[in-house]
């Protein structure tokens, strides 16, 4: 009788919690109530769970009623039911005997089987054991009955086998060794090991010799029968290494060695050519019979053999270490830069020679590859050559604004001297693909080097200066004497020099570097496979971005230094009031000497330096010293008028008691000194226009030039014409 949950009335969906929780083995109060507690509040889950006892109650009370018959009868249905139990104790306990009895039995016999399987597995053994060693010794007999060992009237060495027998032995011996190897440690193999050692020796022998004859005589098939021999009792490795000694190491012998490196006309080129004549010329044979490229079609081949790979190169490799080490050495990179490119060139027609991938794959893993690559000193190489570069801008810069040489398109000879440096880091005579990643770094540590240089006048020859000005100022200032006792400074840089740079700048950021890269370093990364990698055109740009990163700055010196010059004279506008008040002279008809004053420094500027700078450079600066110098016009001018208004007014003023005002007035044809003033001022900033546009800059790019117009027109806008045209026709 249990309790279904499942009938009770009260659903799921009405309740914050599922009833099926607290049938659960490993149900938990403090979780149940957390769980629930995350979803409703606590006055929600406590009325749920009344109402959940509540239906239980009710449930049970129903169960109960449904079945109280069997409730009430539950007492006497057990009557008698010990008695029946103790009647059933005895046949139970014998049953389990006999189970038990059963069980015994069945183990104990088992275990006599497992025994005997066993006895079995092992008398399996050793007779298998005893069948290796009959082969064994059966193999061994056989062989030294083909072989002849042990007879009294044959000598080992004169044993001459056909290329049948030998294969017959080789398959024998094949089996041989893997009986050998399954017997290993029984005393028998041991005593018989002596025989075997024999047998070993006399095949190698008969193989060698049979090798040998069939090289010498050229027969392929004989070849092949000893190839698949050697095959058969895995000793390829042994074919290779005695090829090597038969046939590559007398060849090589005679062709690399120092005496033969020195006489021959093309030096180390001749000797390599020489040397890769061997494998077209003398391994024609072996590779007829192991490689299927070149075999006679339909010819069946002996696969697994790599001779070009496993024999000659090994003894090249071997041979130019040994007896021609001269060619690794790096103290001459003019020299090791020619014989490794012979060398690189030498590696790649040998790869050609090899017929397949996989061969040329097998080549370049070989150790003695590895070998011969590793000899080659190439991070030597390329130090002497950083010292040789870097030491040659570095030298330079000691003096770095020495004039370049005539026919240089730069001003500066460290400027030149860059240049040459960085297309010497790409030039076919220097540069080594292998180290096109040092090369490439030293590109980058050039342009930086020469940036920091820039950047090293700007702040000593410049800032520094300044500086150096200023305080001497302030002591002179203090006591009203120059300092004494100073130490001479370093003669100074002049503007000349620092247009030349500028110049230069221009040039390297422009053209050099950009060029560079496009003509002689991308071909060469592309031959590598870096195309289009962006990381590398990022990091160029940001090495030229840091050579142009001053110029803004010595412009800005450049400009001042021009505008300072000229703005000292645009001061002596202040006399233009002098000049025509109470003077009684004529109205202006031509510009004042100030304003020619005041563009002669831009234009002994513009015939010293113009034929340096660029057009676009020059329009640049001319443009921001006409601005500079138009602000301080501008000033000047509106200073002028500002005093020359409150003069006038004054006059003014003062008119009614002084009639000598009004004949003044009249005495130069009815236009007074103010209005004298301004139309010299007017003429003065017109002439100015027009010697900006004499100079190729549109004056609508000068900054404040429209302002200092529109000043001036309007200061003589009011001046009658009649007093102008008046003026005019007295003179």
């Amino acid at each position: 009788m249990t309790l279904d949950l499942k009938l009770f009335p009260v659903e799921t969906t009405t309740l914050c919690f599922d009833k099926e929780e607290f049938m659960k083995l490993d149900f938990d109060v403090d979780a149940f109530v957390a769980d629930c507690r995350r979803r409703v509040q606590l006055e929600t889950l406590r009325e749920d769970l009344h109402l959940y006892f509540r239906t239980l109650k009710n449930a049970m009370v129903e169960l109960i009623n449904k079945d109280y018959a069997d409730f009430v009868n539950l007492s006497s249905n057990l009557v008698g039911m010990d008695k029946a139990i103790n009647n059933l104790s005895v046949p139970l306990g014998q049953l389990r005997e006999e189970i038990l009895s059963v069980q015994s039995a069945m183990e104990e016999a088992i275990d006599i089987v497992e025994k005997k399987m066993e006895e079995r597995k092992q008398i399996g053994e050793k007779k298998a054991l005893l069948q290796r060693l009959i082969n064994i010794e059966k193999s061994v007999e056989k062989m030294e009955l083909i072989l002849k060992i042990g007879r009294a009237d044959t000598d080992t060495d004169q044993v001459e086998l056909t290329g049948q027998q030998i294969e017959r032995v080789a398959s024998e011996f094949n089996q041989l060794q893997y009986y050998v190897t399954q017997s290993k440690g029984l005393p028998l193999v041991e005593k018989i090991r002596p025989r075997i050692a024999s047998i070993t020796v006399t095949l190698q022998h008969s193989l060698e010799k049979s090798f040998r004859e069939s090289l010498e005589t050229a027969q392929p098939q004989i070849l092949k029968q000893c190839l698949r021999t050697y095959a058969t009792i895995d000793k390829m490795k042994d074919a290779e290494a005695l090829y090597q000694k038969v046939a590559v190491e007398p060849f090589m012998n005679e062709i690399i060695n120092e005496g033969f490196l020195q006489n021959h006309p093309q030096g180390l080129k001749g000797l390599f050519s020489k040397v890769l004549e061997f494998v077209p010329k003398h391994c024609q044979l072996i590779r007829q019979v192991t490689c299927a490229s070149q075999s006679p079609k339909g010819e069946e081949v002996v696969r697994g053999y790599d001779f070009p790979v496993n024999a000659v190169w090994p003894e090249i490799t071997t041979s130019l270490e040994t007896r021609t080490p001269s060619i690794f050495a790096p103290g001459n990179p003019n020299t090791f830069h020619e014989k490794y490119l012979l060398a690189m060139e030498f590696v790649d027609k040998f790869e050609r020679q090899c017929g397949t991938q996989a061969s040329v794959r097998r080549l370049r893993s070989h150790h003695s590859f590895t070998t011969f690559m590793s000899k080659w000193s190439l991070p030597v190489y390329f130090q002497l050559r950083f010292q040789e570069i870097a030491g040659t801008l570095e030298t330079v810069l000691l003096s770095g604004f020495n004039k370049s040489t005539e026919g240089s398109r730069f001003q500066l000879a460290v400027s030149q001297v860059l240049c040459d440096c960085l297309h010497r880091c790409w030039e076919d005579k220097i540069y080594l693909p292998p180290l096109v990643h040092r090369f490439w770094k030293l590109t980058n540590q050039l342009i930086s080097r020469y940036a920091v240089w820039v950047a090293e006048v700007y702040q000593l020859e410049i800032v520094s200066a300044k500086q150096e000005v200023k305080e001497e100022k302030v002591e002179e200032k203090g006591d009203g004497q120059p300092p004494v006792n100073q130490q001479p400074a370093n003669e100074p840089v002049t503007t000349g020099q620092i247009i030349n740079l500028v110049t230069d700048i221009d040039t390297l950021v422009d053209k050099t570097i950009p060029s560079l890269f496009t003509d002689s370093i991308q071909p060469k990364l592309t031959l590598l496979g870096c195309e289009e990698d962006h990381s590398l055109t990022d990091a160029y740009s940001e090495s030229t971005k840091l050579v142009s990163s001053r110029v803004g700055d010595l412009s800005s010196y450049i400009i001042e230094e021009v505008c300072g010059l000229s703005n000292v004279h645009l001061k002596a506008a202040h006399d233009i009031p002098r000049l025509y008040r109470r003077t009684n002279r004529e109205a202006p008809s031509k510009q004042s000497t100030y304003i020619n004053n005041a563009l002669k420094p831009i234009e002994m500027f513009m015939e010293e330096h113009g034929q340096t700078l660029s057009k676009q450079r020059s329009n640049s600066w001319l443009t921001a010293i006409f601005s500079s110098l138009t602000k301080g016009f501008h000033s000047v001018s509106s200073e002028l008028l500002t005093s020359v208004k409150k003069m006038e007014e004054s006059f003014k003023r003062l008119r009614a008691g002084r009639k000598s005002f009004a004949n003044l007035q009249n005495a130069s044809g009815g236009m007074s000194d103010d209005d004298k003033i301004r139309m010299q001022l007017a003429i003065d900033v017109r002439y100015y226009g027009e010697q900006i546009e004499a100079f190729g800059v549109d004056k609508s790019a000068v900054e404040m030039f429209g302002e200092l117009s529109d000043l001036v027109e309007g200061a003589v806008e009011d001046i009658p014409l009649e007093s102008v045209f008046g003026n005019a026709e007295g003179k």
